[in-house]
């Protein structure tokens, strides 16, 4: 049967007919996985589940104390360095995607894994310590925080290895998977970090080590012992598994013998065009996602007269709504792609999204408020363009100094396009993040799905690390196109550009759709059971 699969002229004259991916991998499983494989392949599956849980968690959870922390640690940082303190963890990420992806494809994967998770756990460590050096204390931690970001490079081995170690038809409800853990681990960040402010400001100082556990510190102690319990894990769980696109047991993807010598025979036939496009339309994705949570303070506090604690609060509570519809779309989406595929499904959540930013665009006669008042020593400045290069929950710890009472609230006299656009209306924002909260997490999903499908039996260490690296470098990029664009420019300048991109997207889709299939469906190896 093996040859018959494999071989498009058997299947054209006759001889036995090409199946579909369900059928060729029960009949595959059952001929040749045992049960004991099969536990713990999924096993070691869920150990990398945990393993971008972890990532997510990593980053998350100092998010909403890193400013205050970073004032009592070096009263020199402003908010201008804060940005870059909040981008390094994108930066590192970018970096170290593609080395460790590089990594993963020659060495056992519990190589770079356990390298990157002892990283983040140093950095964690090292975060935990900054207050100690006498002087530039906030470069220790814009290194801490590089550093995590550089540990969670392990993203794209994680991928690769979850990629390599699942048939076709497990392969798009295991990328759900992978993506919920990471949502997961975005939402409990932050309520991890509140649980640990009952510790106080203050906290316990262990001099003999010179730590300091309190509010701040807790809470990148608690994510350096999660990683020791990953480390852990990864000696005593995981195991190197390789199953083809059948479902059928392989060699480890980094040993010798007749398994690479096929891996270099088809490392030539992967669709690049396809690879390409798949890497732009991801980096699309994360840009209008990352411009989507950066907005959402500074967009409210222009639109609706939200004081800065109002403005963190009620997106607090929306975003937080839109992470668990998301969380639900990832378990939706694994069903529905056994219906109508993951192309039509990408191009499904595309629309959406596009559907989402389209509702944002100013349409009324009625302006918002307007903020005459000048910036007075009695009033604490608006928040600036560098503050916008943050997302909104990094700004919730940013409070009024206790010698200010007022804040001027309403679009600023001083942004020339608040006196003659009209107001977005509260029911479109609300409408505009319930759509793009659903169009996210379908295309997050089927990105990954459709590019580990395209990349066929080559090691993908490498080419998921590129693909991670973009989504970092979007994650960076979005938030200086609103800094830039909205505050010059106005709302309708950056939902239409955004509308453009996503439209220009949806081009770039239709013109490689037929290319956007598994590397065995291209083949010949098996019939693609969904257009």
């Amino acid at each position: 049967m093996a040859a018959a699969l494999s071989s498009p002229e058997v299947a054209a004259e006759g001889q036995e007919p090409l199946l579909s991916a369900g059928e060729a991998e029960e009949e595959s499983r059952d001929a040749v996985e045992t049960q004991e494989h099969y536990k713990s392949r999924w096993r070691s599956i869920w150990i990398m589940y945990l393993t971008m849980f972890l990532s997510s968690v990593g980053f998350s959870i100092v998010i909403m104390s890193v400013w205050p922390y970073l004032q009592k640690i070096d009263p020199t940082a402003d908010g201008s360095f804060l940005g870059w303190i909040i981008a390094s963890y994108s930066i590192g990420q970018m970096v170290a995607s593609p080395l460790f992806g590089l990594w993963s494809n020659y060495r056992p994967r519990r190589e770079p894994l356990v390298v990157s998770t002892a990283i983040s756990v140093a950095a964690n460590c090292l975060y935990a310590y900054v207050h100690v050096p006498h002087s530039h204390n906030k470069y220790y931690m814009l290194t801490a925080r590089a550093l995590v970001g550089f540990g969670a490079g392990n993203v794209a081995v994680v991928r690769s290895y979850i990629a390599g170690a699942t048939s076709l038809t497990e392969r798009t409800s295991a990328m759900a998977n992978t993506s919920a853990c990471q949502a997961v681990g975005f939402i409990l960040g932050p309520v991890f970090q509140t649980c640990f402010t009952l510790i106080g400001e203050e906290g316990v100082t262990w001099k003999l080590v010179h730590l300091q556990l309190n509010m701040y510190t807790a809470p990148v102690l608690f994510g350096a012992l999660l990683g020791v319990i990953n480390i852990i894990l990864f000696f005593a769980i995981f195991r190197e598994h390789r199953v083809d696109d059948l479902g059928r047991q392989c060699k480890s993807i980094n040993c010798e013998g007749e398994e690479s010598v096929q891996d270099q025979e088809a490392e030539g036939n992967i669709d690049h065009v396809a690879v390409a496009a798949i890497n732009v339309l991801f980096f699309v994705i994360l840009f209008v996602f990352a411009v989507f949570e950066t907005i959402a303070t500074p967009l409210t506090m222009d639109m609706y007269s939200w004081t800065r604690k109002e403005a963190v609060f009620y997106n607090g509570i929306i975003l937080s709504v839109v992470g668990v519809e998301s969380v639900i779309v990832f378990m939706v989406v694994k069903a529905l792609s056994k219906r109508t595929g993951e192309r039509a499904i990408l191009h499904g959540g595309l629309l959406i999204v596009l559907v989402g930013f389209f509702i944002l665009l100013p349409w009324g006669k009625k302006l918002p408020n307007i903020q005459w008042q000048e910036i007075k020593n009695n009033s604490i400045p608006r928040t600036t363009s560098t503050e916008m290069l943050m997302p909104f929950w990094s700004l919730q710890a940013m409070q009024l100094p206790s010698n200010h009472t007022a804040e001027p609230t309403g679009c600023p006299v001083t942004q020339s396009w608040c006196l003659n656009t009209p107001m977005i209306y509260l029911a479109q924002y609300i409408s505009s993040d319930i759509l793009i909260g659903l169009g996210y997490p379908v295309c997050n999903v089927m990105s990954y799905t459709l590019y580990s499908k395209i990349l066929g039996p080559k090691p993908q260490g490498v080419y998921m690390g590129w693909l991670t690296a973009s989504g970092s470098g979007a994650r960076i990029l979005g938030p200086v196109f609103v800094s830039q664009i909205y505050t010059h420019l106005g709302p309708r300048w950056a939902f239409s550009l955004i509308c453009g991109v996503v439209v220009v997207s949806l081009l770039l889709l239709e013109i490689v759709y037929k290319r956007l299939i598994a590397f065995s469906v291209r083949y010949g190896r098996m019939q693609e059971e969904n257009c």
